[in-house]
């Protein structure tokens, strides 16, 4: 593959430390999903960090760090996109000394289908501004949600921002997989690679994936050149990680 195989800090039930120590001589990337919220947080310590890199460069490991979810990067209220700017930069700040490859961003909450998406993607655009304090824009990895991807698309091309492809919302989505490839592939760093169930459960194992499909993508990125890029098997258990490694492998 002409691309890095990773997956995600949350493989065996632990934190993030002893999942990186379980897991860094099975693959060639980790995602950091990290959590901020009044409830809940799993933002590493400063010390951690430096153990994080210090296991990185032992294992010739890369990261891609998938920003806190609960922000609204796109709020047309100025300080409630403004604290979930400070919120992301908190991470941003925190985790740059592990140089991340890519930095995961969810442009979360759009409008409806008839409501603003002029004044949500300008201050969606004002939000990625910011964050280039922290991040080359060629880093900064916008994925692909629920929503129709095309309306943000152009936003990301001007800005000079990545794409982080996630096939299993693609798919849970109704998208048309092959077509939305041949339309991001170019601009996309990061790929999200996960199954979808029967109940329409994502982020599982990828025997759940249709095999054709998933022989056109490992073929379509094989043929996409030798642009740095991720292949994230964005799953969160041992077992789901072993059958999509096995799957993988006799697919490649």
């Amino acid at each position: 593959m002409p691309c890095r195989i990773g997956t995600t800090s949350y493989i065996i039930p632990a934190e993030i430390l002893p999942n990186l120590h379980f897991i860094k001589d099975i693959v060639e990337d980790v995602e950091l999903v990290l959590f901020e919220s009044d409830e809940y947080s799993n933002l590493p310590s400063k010390s951690d960090v430096r153990e994080m890199a210090i296991i990185a460069d032992d294992a010739g490991l890369s990261f891609t760090v998938h920003l806190p979810l609960d922000a609204w990067p796109g709020a047309l209220d100025e300080g409630e996109r403004e604290k979930s700017v400070r919120k992301w930069l908190r991470v941003m700040e925190l985790m740059a000394p592990v140089s991340p490859f890519g930095w995961v961003v969810h442009l979360n909450d759009p409008p409806g289908e008839d409501q603003g998406w002029d004044n949500w993607l300008a201050q969606c655009g004002k939000t990625i501004d910011t964050l280039f304090s922290y991040a080359d824009p060629n880093n900064l990895c916008i994925e692909t949600l629920s929503y129709d991807f095309g309306r943000v698309f152009p936003l990301v091309a001007e800005k000079g921002c990545s794409v982080c492809m996630d096939i299993g919302h693609l798919i849970l989505t109704d998208r048309n997989v092959p077509a939305c490839l041949d339309a991001w592939l170019e601009h996309t760093r990061v790929v999200h690679l996960h199954g979808v169930n029967a109940d329409g459960r994502d982020h599982v194992d990828l025997t759940h994936l249709e095999p054709r499909l998933l022989n056109h993508i490992i073929t379509t990125l094989k043929d996409s050149g030798h642009l740095p890029r991720v292949l994230t098997l964005e799953i969160f258990s041992l077992d789901d990680l072993e059958a999509s490694l096995s799957v993988l492998e006799n697919t490649l």
